[in-house]
């Protein structure tokens, strides 16, 4: 399998909210505001296969010291066959030196972060204004 992995790369809504439908994310519900919110991103990473968009994952950062991870996806097709791990080890290219690097995991997103290095900070607890059902 070739996996393309790009930084910044140009992205079509077609293939963009394709890949969120598959993954059943809300977010595709929401094009006009997903779109431009990845587009303006810190960073973007993207991976294809053959040309066809089958990860994206974006950051939100000031910068120096602190980066956020909102969404990273890959298509269900592809997961468990190191796409995912190929992303963020791109996004661990620009932000390995930060001070806090942030993300919110769920269901089996818990173990893939955990082997990535991610874990519970102390006794933090997410805290947000979001209905929870949505990704």
């Amino acid at each position: 399998m070739n996996i393309q992995i790009t930084i910044n790369g140009a992205i079509e809504p077609d293939e963009t909210i394709a890949l969120y439908r598959a993954n059943a994310w809300s977010s595709a519900d929401k094009p006009e505001r997903l779109l431009p919110a990845l587009r303006n991103s810190h960073s973007l990473v993207t991976a294809r296969c053959n040309g066809k968009l089958v990860g994206i994952g974006n950051a939100i950062s000031d910068g120096y010291l602190v980066v956020y991870y909102p969404h990273m996806l890959v298509h269900p097709e592809f997961q468990g066959q190191g796409v995912g791990r190929k992303m963020m080890a791109a996004m661990q290219e620009i932000y390995r030196d930060f001070h806090q690097q942030m993300l919110t995991a769920d269901g089996k997103a818990i173990e893939f972060y955990q082997s990535m290095g991610f874990e519970r900070a102390g006794q933090t607890e997410p805290m947000w204004v979001y209905a929870g059902d949505e990704h």
